[in-house]
């Protein structure tokens, strides 16, 4: 499935049986080989605009699978780096994956629930890549709760956004429909798995940013061009704890 090195049709039917947990389990091994993982492309654009935000001493990437946001994060830091997840499996592969170069920032993993975080005013910089699907709407403050809890006073926390799809595009009913098929397995099948496209809309969340004790602002990621009407495809979002 995707690519020759990715999961099977039956795999994924398995992991998507599964809990949250058990499926990114399974799925680690092959995780990096998927369209799940956050392309480089957007790594890249976010780190871009991450160095005009720091300096920070340390970063911590919430939901890190694999470890591709704790790379993004290595050059950006001075002092350490923690990926937190709470697959150990995709932790498993995220230490064999992330290179450790001589005199960089020292490099943790730690196995945590993003909504119940295990550090006080640690971080300079925090950010996260593709799991805020996971968390639903009602999640969402506590989530960001935590993040402003492990963050310094003056702390970011930062992640990528992306522009709605129009109702002409493919891809909106793509969404619509994944999403649709999940709610339908998720009322017949136990345990869940919570995993949603469009349920992360720009107003709510930077209401409850706002509740969490942030100030946010947007900065587009230029890299990805911009819309009819002006507006960028792709925005960063800085939300900065007082």
């Amino acid at each position: 499935m995707f690519t020759s090195q990715g999961p099977t049709l039956r795999e994924l039917t398995v992991q998507a049986l599964s809990s949250i947990e058990d499926g990114y389990d399974l799925l680690a091994p092959k995780f990096d080989h998927t369209p799940f993982r956050t392309p480089d492309r957007m790594l890249d654009a976010v780190a871009d605009t991450l160095r005009g935000l720091g300096p920070f001493e340390a970063g911590l990437d919430v939901c890190c699978g694999t470890g591709a946001g704790v790379e993004t994060l290595l050059p950006l830091c001075r002092e350490r780096v923690i990926g937190v997840d709470f697959s150990a499996g995709m932790l498993a592969r995220a230490r064999a994956a992330v290179a450790r170069g001589d005199g960089g920032p020292a490099v943790e993993w730690v196995r945590a629930d993003g909504r119940a975080l295990p550090f006080a005013e640690a971080f300079d910089l925090a950010v996260s890549f593709g799991a805020f699907g996971h968390f639903l709407p009602a999640e969402r403050p506590r989530l960001f709760a935590q993040v402003h809890g492990a963050l310094k006073p003056g702390g970011a926390f930062a992640f990528p956004i992306g522009a709605p799809q129009p109702l002409t595009s493919p891809l909106y009913w793509a969404l619509l429909g994944f999403d649709g098929v999940m709610r339908v397995r998720n009322l017949l099948w136990r345990p869940p798995f919570v995993m949603y496209y469009r349920t992360f809309p720009l107003r709510g969340v930077l209401d409850d940013l706002r509740r969490a004790g942030f100030t946010a602002r947007l900065h587009p990621l230029e890299e990805f061009g911009r819309r009819g009407d002006g507006s960028p495809h792709w925005c960063l979002v800085e939300a900065r704890k007082a």
